[in-house]
């Protein structure tokens, strides 16, 4: 693959986790008007991770090994279920967008992780994750989650299990290209089923057109596509610029959530939304993320 070429698949990738995944925030608050958040995850990456496998194993893709069923079982655990579930059912109590702007704290936890596994994080880096960070102390201290330290808590537990599923996933046995996508999406979805009928979650009698709606943009356009899209930024680009959508996710949180579901945005939410693009503008612009990883295939 020419360099032209890989940076315009990274440049389609991102867009894709960016603009795709900062709108998920509020098609997950339509879902869980309906469904329970972990029955919704359940059914949202079980049929995405289905489709997809069904469709790969058609055009001649390999089944995935044991050893590699269970690599994709870990990360489903940790990306769709403990990361993705525990977001939904924060969301039950606060904003979309409030919680996009607290998962902004992944890219801290990658770095942990991956430092863990040898990866050097730059000085620019470093300075990037340290004012993202105060942004995140501001929305917790003075903004929407002043006070609600459980919410909090379980945002920043969420956006850890994300990132360590992330960095992990780039060490564990894993089948080539789309299939680990899939296999990753079908595991987690099985998983929050099993912890949807573990807490007793129950069905819905009614579901709304919103609901439904919801639920089938978050299998095609938030699932099949994005997550597919950032399993291979995972494997193609650095931790960092893997995750930093998780900056931006923000931005569009806001954007669509005020334009489209009325929700309310204070004054220290627009000012820790200001730190935090000062923090993922470093992040991007450090030389050392513009490298490929050459040993990653």
């Amino acid at each position: 693959m020419t360099q032209r070429n890989h940076w315009l698949l990274v440049i389609i990738a991102l867009s894709c986790t960016y603009f795709i995944w900062g709108s998920t925030y509020l098609a997950i608050k339509y879902a869980i008007e309906s469904f329970p958040p972990f029955a919704m995850v359940g059914i949202r990456f079980t049929v995405a991770g289905s489709l997809l496998y069904v469709i790969l194993r058609a055009m001649g893709h390999a089944a995935p090994t044991r050893s590699q069923w269970r690599g994709a079982a870990w990360v489903g655990l940790l990306l769709p279920v403990l990361g993705n579930g525990t977001v939904s059912h924060v969301q039950l109590h606060v904003s979309s967008s409030v919680a996009a702007l607290a998962i902004a704290t992944a890219p801290i936890w990658m770095a942990i992780f991956s430092s863990a596994w040898g990866h050097k994080i730059s000085r620019r880096e470093w300075l990037g994750i340290a004012i993202g960070l105060v942004g995140i102390l501001l929305l917790n201290t003075r903004g929407s989650l002043q006070g609600d330290w459980l919410s909090a808590g379980l945002l920043m537990f969420a956006a850890a299990s994300w990132s360590l599923g992330s960095v992990w996933s780039k060490h564990l046995p894993m089948p080539q290209g789309l299939m680990g996508a899939a296999s990753q999406m079908l595991c987690g979805g099985l998983i929050a089923l099993l912890f949807s009928a573990a807490f007793g979650e129950p069905w819905p009698m009614q579901v709304t057109a919103r609901s439904w709606g919801a639920i089938a943009f978050l299998i095609v356009l938030g699932s099949i596509i994005t997550f597919s899209a950032y399993h291979w930024l995972l494997h193609h680009v650095r931790p960092l610029v893997a995750s930093s959508n998780t900056f931006v996710n923000p931005i569009v949180a806001f954007v669509v959530g005020v334009c489209f579901a009325d929700e309310q945005i204070h004054l220290m939410e627009y000012i820790a939304l200001a730190v935090i693009l000062v923090g993922v503008f470093l992040v991007l612009t450090a030389t050392k993320e513009a490298v490929p990883d050459e040993q990653i295939v």
